[in-house]
């Protein structure tokens, strides 16, 4: 497994992290446990979360991804080798069950203050290693399209999301910040505010990003580069598309498309001509589809770690394995082959 800086904070991440949204959905305690115990053999010590999970949304099961992550941490009392992320909900006029007295969350510090005592109450931990906004407070669309739509509405202004941030990192709650769902606006104004209001800097950005959805590569890209805020990217293999288990409309039982029909975002006009090439390509190649658009995400130098989900543990191994998919030179020049021809279907 291989490690690489979180930004600037001199915490070191497995490349692949486990994400743990189906925890308390799809998968049991018992389950949950088993898969971060194998993730964490094979060098994953990097498990990603959120307060919002489990997937989908719905009161019955918040913070129920938190609390399994938490019962494992307690039971397994192996706080010390992993890094532990999770994400405080961002402005929503639908979800009002996250809060204590049922106002609608939103990036305000009260909110937040509120929030991360919740989640280290659910994870049963005094600290969080990174702690992400997880989409921004000001109004927008958030995720499909690629322009930008003006909502307009209030706002938690970012300087002052970022200084309840520092309070928490000055309590020893949270050692590090980031963001998520984040355009190139945002992000660069969240440096702006650290630099000029000595606030904490931002360490990463948790966006999707995957072979039908390359648009960080855009603006995003050079400032993971420049500023050190790396991609640590989610949704690679797409929802589960670029497995090639919904190939030519079949609906596998026990699929999130079969349990939840929430995949819209790839299913766009123009998604499945290119997902019917990422599968060949990887057929032609002897690769399994899955793992090789995983390492394609896994292998982009912009990318700090790859936050891969699974509810079985065939799956989990396999995604965990794509570590070992030698990137050749022919596999990237066929890969941009087809993205030339049909760019960001599923932006």
């Amino acid at each position: 497994m291989e490690y690489r800086p979180l930004g600037r904070t001199g915490m070191r991440v497995s490349a692949i992290c486990l994400g743990t949204m189906n925890m308390g959905e799809q998968n049991t305690e018992a389950e949950g446990h088993e898969q971060l115990d194998y993730a964490l053999d094979q060098g994953v010590n990097f498990i990603d979360t959120a307060e919002l999970y489990a997937i989908p949304p719905k009161p019955e099961t918040q913070g129920r991804s938190e609390e399994i992550v938490g019962s494992w941490l307690a039971s397994r009392r192996n706080r010390d080798k992993v890094i532990l992320a999770t994400k405080v909900t961002g402005r929503s006029q639908r979800i009002d069950w996250v809060r204590q007295d049922g106002r609608l969350p939103d990036l305000s510090p009260e909110k937040i203050f509120e929030a991360v005592d919740d989640s280290l109450r659910r994870l049963r931990t005094d600290y969080i290693d990174l702690y992400q906004t997880h989409w921004p407070d000001r109004q927008m669309r958030l995720f499909s399209g690629l322009e930008y739509t003006h909502l307009g509405g209030d706002s938690i202004p970012i300087e002052e999301t970022l200084g309840a941030l520092d309070e928490l990192v000055k309590a020893g709650k949270v050692r590090a910040v980031g963001v998520s769902n984040e355009t190139p606006w945002g992000t660069m104004r969240y440096l702006m505010a650290s630099e000029t209001k000595g606030l904490p800097r931002i360490a990463s950005i948790q966006n999707a990003y995957n072979l039908l959805n390359r648009t960080f590569e855009i603006g995003l890209s050079e400032i993971a580069y420049r500023e050190d805020v790396g991609l640590l990217a989610y949704s690679p293999l797409a929802q589960g598309y670029l497995t090639g288990k919904y190939e030519g409309g079949a609906l596998p039982r026990g699929s999130r498309k079969q349990l939840y029909n929430r995949l819209q975002r790839y299913e766009t006009p123009r998604a499945p001509a290119a997902i019917t090439a990422y599968v060949n390509l990887a057929r032609e190649h002897g690769l399994d589809p899955a793992q090789m658009a995983i390492q394609f995400v896994t292998t982009r130098p912009f990318v700090t770690s790859n936050i891969i989900g699974a509810t079985t543990m065939d799956q989990l191994r396999a995604d965990i394995d794509s570590i070992h998919v030698k990137w050749t030179e022919e596999l990237e020049q066929a890969v941009e082959n087809i993205h030339l021809h049909n760019p960001n279907p599923c932006p």
